[in-house]
């Protein structure tokens, strides 16, 4: 059970004035932060049974970068835009989890 110690929080909107109880849960939250469209992440559980590209390499939207072995099905994941692949972070035979960064482009 949580505890309930806090004092009210006061908060004015569309003229408006709210006290409220925030709570532990709230507090403690993670904040929302804009993803970064250059870090490309794995889109399902899955291994790395073959990477095409190697850092440094200049590729164009759809080009394919690597393959993603899920549910015996390789997965084409391709460079969503053109670009150069900065960074790749995961090797052959990596086993990864869905929202893994695999690679970075710039």
């Amino acid at each position: 059970m949580e505890e309930n110690n806090s004092a009210f929080e006061k908060f004015h909107l569309d003229d408006t004035d709210y006290e409220t109880r925030l709570t532990k849960a709230f507090r403690n939250r993670k904040f929302y932060t804009v993803p970064d469209d250059r870090k490309i992440f794995s889109m399902i559980p899955g291994t790395i049974v073959e990477i095409v590209v190697k850092a440094g390499k200049k590729v164009k939207k759809g080009d394919l970068v690597m393959l993603l072995d899920a549910m015996k099905m390789k997965n084409r994941v391709a460079a969503p835009f053109d670009g150069v692949i900065s960074k790749i972070h995961v090797t052959v035979g990596t086993t990864v989890a869905k929202n893994i960064l695999l690679f970075e482009m710039k």
